[in-house]
């Protein structure tokens, strides 16, 4: 992530304002902003896929949203944009800029964020009293990750193959490790043309 803004931090406010301007997505901590990377065919493919499969369980339920959508970690910020996040909680159901009250973030990994979604990504939406469970999916190869909070408040971790049916007790429900990959292409291009 390059900051977009040197000089001046912006309010949460001012933050809404000029982000509803431009035309790539930004992150906001402590005042600045941060422009997100695009993703590559099999990350999109991978969200997709998944928000498809927990929208289709949880309808009427919970409010299950896209990489489109910020999470707020407080009301004041840091916002981030998880790749998939569930909400069952009813003030995130009318909420119209941001989710505060997330049960599960699914962030699908690649090599150029993996350590950011797992260390610095996590110490913040560890911060959230909502979150249940967070979901790291590799976009290389069919791995599934699941951190879910115990009841005293640690993080159990929970690793899923492929095969494998991924159980997200937060919602009740379980999902297939081949629906998650459905019609995803994990080889590697090697000639360096994206083709």
């Amino acid at each position: 992530m390059v900051s977009a803004q040197d000089r001046h931090r912006l309010t949460p406010q001012e933050y809404f304002e000029w982000e509803a301007q431009q035309e790539l997505r930004y992150e906001y901590f402590d005042g600045e902003v941060f422009a997100m990377a695009g993703g590559s065919l099999p990350h999109a493919d991978i969200a997709l896929n998944v928000a498809s499969l927990l929208k289709a369980q949880l309808q009427g339920r919970c409010k299950v949203r896209n990489s489109d959508a910020k999470v707020g970690i407080t009301e004041d910020g840091p916002f981030v944009y998880p790749d998939v996040s569930v909400s069952c909680d009813e003030r995130d159901r009318t909420a119209q800029k941001f989710s505060r009250y997330p049960y599960l973030i699914v962030e699908v990994v690649s090599p150029g964020t993996e350590a950011y979604d797992r260390g610095g990504k996590f110490t913040l939406y560890r911060r959230l009293e909502s979150l249940k469970e967070y979901v790291l999916i590799g976009s290389e190869a069919k791995t599934v990750e699941v951190f879910r909070r115990n009841s005293d408040g640690s993080w159990a971790f929970i690793p899923y193959g492929p095969g494998e049916t991924i159980e997200l007790a937060s919602l009740g429900i379980r999902v297939p490790m081949e629906s998650i990959y459905e019609d995803v292409v994990l080889d590697k291009d090697d000639s360096g043309t994206g083709i």
